[in-house]
């Protein structure tokens, strides 16, 4: 039905450092996907490498038309998927990205922004950080669901979503790699995501679709747990600790409700943001 859109999370446990067998996976999952009238499927950040690859990242990175994303994006018919890579850049630098894939091409192309380098995380040492915040259709028939793409730490920093909301965004979809011990001390990671989802699905009235992995990868232990929350800030589906697939129906009717109820977005005063922004940059040089 027109308005509605079946997404899938793909909760997986990627095997570190090897492409072929994380591939393999991700095909296995895609097919039952598309069996079950997927129309966006997610997996984890990173999925096709794992986490801690440290002095590996040079040697599991590809660029966006290598024939491993070619292979997935073949794969993906009728359906978006996205997928975590380390991506090869321009001038030999790396980047942690998603990229999103449908009918045979790369569709977008997000390079996670905020580098986590704090706690039991490093990725700052390791990854170049992305710059830009875009927003994309899904595709024609559904061109009311532009389409928000951050990665984890991303969406723990406000001026990102803030941004991607203002781009019109309607869907926000967070590929994650979060590990209970990630940031160390009490921090409760799965209580926080639990928050910040719910904030940020209630604020911009849009349904957020997290998708963490699950898995160890030395003292990282990956809780899973990931979430689709409508534009009210309920939760549709949850996932436990275990790899699958699990779905919802959105529908972008309670999209529509959601933002006359809480013009949060419609009342945004960008103007006066970007002002104080540069206010604030004058008074810190």
């Amino acid at each position: 039905m027109k308005g509605q859109l079946r997404v899938g999370m793909a909760q997986t446990a990627p095997r570190l450092n090897d492409l072929a067998a994380n591939v393999e996976q991700h095909l296995a999952v895609m097919a039952e996907a598309q069996a079950q009238g997927v129309q966006v499927l997610v997996f984890p950040e990173l999925s096709l490498t794992g986490y801690l690859l440290a002095t590996a990242v040079p040697d599991i990175a590809i660029r966006t038309d290598d024939e491993l994303v070619m292979t997935l994006a073949r794969a993906s018919q009728n359906m978006l998927t996205v997928f975590g890579l380390v991506e090869e850049g321009a001038g030999a630098q790396f980047y942690n990205t998603a990229l999103a894939v449908r009918d045979g091409s790369v569709q977008f192309r997000h390079r996670k922004i905020y580098l986590p380098t704090y706690g039991n995380l490093v990725e700052g040492k390791y990854f170049a950080a992305g710059d830009r915040v875009d927003v994309f259709s899904l595709d024609p028939d559904q061109e009311q669901w532009q389409t928000g793409l951050l990665i984890c730490a991303d969406v723990w920093n406000p001026p990102l979503p803030h941004l991607a909301a203002c781009r019109g965004a309607t869907l926000l979809l967070i590929p994650t790699n979060s590990a209970v011990e990630a940031v160390g001390g009490d921090f409760d990671n799965p209580q926080g995501w639990g928050v910040t989802l719910r904030y940020l699905a209630i604020t911009y009235g849009w349904p957020a679709v997290m998708v963490n992995r699950v898995g160890q990868e030395e003292k990282l232990h990956f809780w899973g747990g990931s979430r689709i929350i409508d534009p009210f800030g309920e939760v549709m589906a949850q996932m436990g600790k275990e790899e699958g697939l699990v779905t919802a129906v959105l529908d972008y009717n309670q999209v529509r409700q959601a933002r006359f109820q809480l013009p949060t977005l419609r009342d945004t005063n960008l103007p006066l943001v970007i002002r104080e922004y540069r206010r604030l940059d004058g008074e810190n040089i």
